[in-house]
């Protein structure tokens, strides 16, 4: 079991390893404000790990099967064939000259700049599940399987990649696609959205990489801690938030 101590190496030369820098996605940030000590124990230090429900491994299936539908024609399985209108739409307006970019790996330094996903200054990383950019436009599409959470953070994120990777661009379309649903939520986003974007997220990331660089991981008990949470170490496992 992983111990929450910063370690140090010193070489023969007296000099100090770096650090790991500190890094982070959208998911993580989500898992750091449902429960610091659940994501510290499952996300970062992988003490525990949560089993693959149902819900997950249909979503994977469907990501995967869209995947392969949009980048190379492939058939969407007989069990999800009714998502093939959302297929279609993408598919039907893609003129010459369109970047067309599926499961996107997508990464920004801490500068706000473009760079690959496994870049030794990576600051951010997430993937896009389709991105076209045409000229000065570009939409972006996130798939959904679950309940309709209307979330613009996401969203905003994946326009301020496009921005960063595509310098031409000048506006984004965002969208969820909620399958299930048969429903679709739009955010259009400028450059200078962005920036709103980023003043809004600014505080939460320094507190998150405040927990990070010092194991301030803190439980945040709520009712989910009664049967869904893998960290049986945690004093709230089974109980939930104290009365």
């Amino acid at each position: 079991m992983a111990l929450p101590f910063k370690t140090t190496t010193t070489y023969a030369n007296g000099q100090a390893a770096q650090a790991k820098p500190f890094t982070w996605s959208y998911s993580r940030l989500k898992n750091y404000r449902n429960c610091p000590k659940k994501h510290y124990e499952v996300d970062l230090a992988k003490n525990f790990s949560e089993e693959e429900g149902e819900a997950l491994k249909f979503g994977n299936e469907v990501h995967k099967a869209m995947e392969l539908r949009v980048s190379k024609g492939v058939p969407l399985p007989p069990a999800i064939a009714h998502f093939e209108p959302e297929a279609l739409k993408i598919l039907a307006y893609v003129p010459p000259g369109t970047i067309l970019l599926v499961e996107q790996k997508a990464a920004l330094r801490r500068d706000f700049s473009a760079c690959d996903y496994f870049d030794k200054g990576v600051w951010y990383r997430a993937k896009c599940d389709v991105v076209k950019v045409l000229g000065d436009a570009a939409i972006a599409i996130d798939y959904k399987t679950g309940k309709i959470v209307e979330d613009a953070t996401q969203l905003g994120l994946m326009a301020a990649w496009v921005f960063a990777a595509y310098p031409q661009v000048q506006k984004v379309a965002t969208r969820y696609v909620w399958l299930g649903n048969h429903a679709q939520t739009d955010i259009m986003f400028t450059r200078a959205d962005i920036v709103l974007l980023w003043n809004h997220l600014w505080p939460e990331l320094e507190q998150y990489e405040h927990a990070c660089t010092t194991f301030t991981f803190p439980a945040k008990p709520s009712g989910l801690c009664k049967s869904w949470c893998p960290v049986t170490s945690c004093a709230f496992h089974g109980k939930g938030s104290p009365r």
